[in-house]
């Protein structure tokens, strides 16, 4: 059985690929919405987690589950889960591997104002001096941190998440208005960025660098175009065991570990 990390769209389609490739997989999400996306697979070799695993769960999960392989297709951002995976991994003798998107070259877009920090407190900082309205595109896992900074407190925040119950929930108890969230579900193209940034009058966008496949080239040409700076929390790096940036090398690693299963 192969884990697959699957809490972003590379690991729903690596999960698809696995799985048409013969294998079975047990994909692990952290959201109902995330599940109601894998169950379109629709395969009897697919079996969803949708609980939440610590460091010691997810070792007695693999091993009762009999794990051969651990793909992790997480969140470039979401560190801890590649710290467990990687822990529970080697208690274990499981042959890990990172997939990771590539990363936005930044030293191309020359065009567009760009702040690096790394962390998103440093990001609340550099985003309080760079005007009233920030808008947010860092997603509403860490909401909270921009809310309660007090760098931020004379500020109007726009956030833009998912448009689930769940996160709008998450937002009014946060104590943004409805005038403040901007609820919709990417990608979004450079003119609908654009529209938006000019629409809620942004003086500074905040996001992170996810690739093309997280919208970052398009924010970031949207906000040159409209003459506004961008920060962008820097990617966290760790010291992944395997690290690949294809579908290609994924199967390709795969097939090489459960060969040697077979033999």
């Amino acid at each position: 059985m192969i884990f697959v990390a699957a809490g972003t769209q590379d690991g729903r389609e690596l999960t698809g690929l696995l799985l048409d490739a013969g294998y079975k997989v047990t994909a692990s999400v952290v959201s109902h919405y995330g599940e109601h996306l894998l169950e379109r697979c629709g395969s009897e070799r697919l079996t969803i987690n949708d609980k939440p695993l610590d460091r010691e769960a997810l070792e007695t999960y693999l091993r009762g589950h009999r794990a051969t392989c651990f793909v992790d297709a997480s969140h470039p951002y979401a560190v801890h889960v590649s710290e467990n995976a990687m822990a529970a991994c080697q208690a274990l003798g499981i042959p890990y591997l990172r997939y990771e998107r590539s990363l936005t070259d930044l030293s191309a877009e020359t065009a567009a104002k760009i702040i690096c920090v790394h962390s998103y407190e440093e990001a609340a900082e550099a985003a309080a001096k760079c005007g009233k309205v920030v808008f947010l595109t860092t997603g509403s896992r860490n909401l909270q941190r921009f809310t309660e900074s007090k760098a931020l407190a004379d500020c109007t925040l726009i956030a833009r998440v998912l448009p689930t119950a769940e996160v709008l929930l998450l937002c009014e108890k946060l104590g943004l208005s409805p005038k403040q969230v901007v609820a919709m579900q990417g990608p979004f193209s450079k003119e609908l960025n654009y529209e938006m940034f000019r629409q809620c009058r942004a003086d500074v966008i905040v996001t992170k660098n996810s690739g093309t496949i997280g919208g970052t080239d398009t924010k970031i040409a949207a906000a040159a175009a409209l003459g506004i700076p961008v920060i962008i929390i820097d990617r966290p790096v760790l010291p992944y065991d395997h690290l690949v940036h294809t579908y290609e090398e994924v199967l390709a690693f795969v097939e090489t570990i459960e060969n040697r299963e077979d033999s």
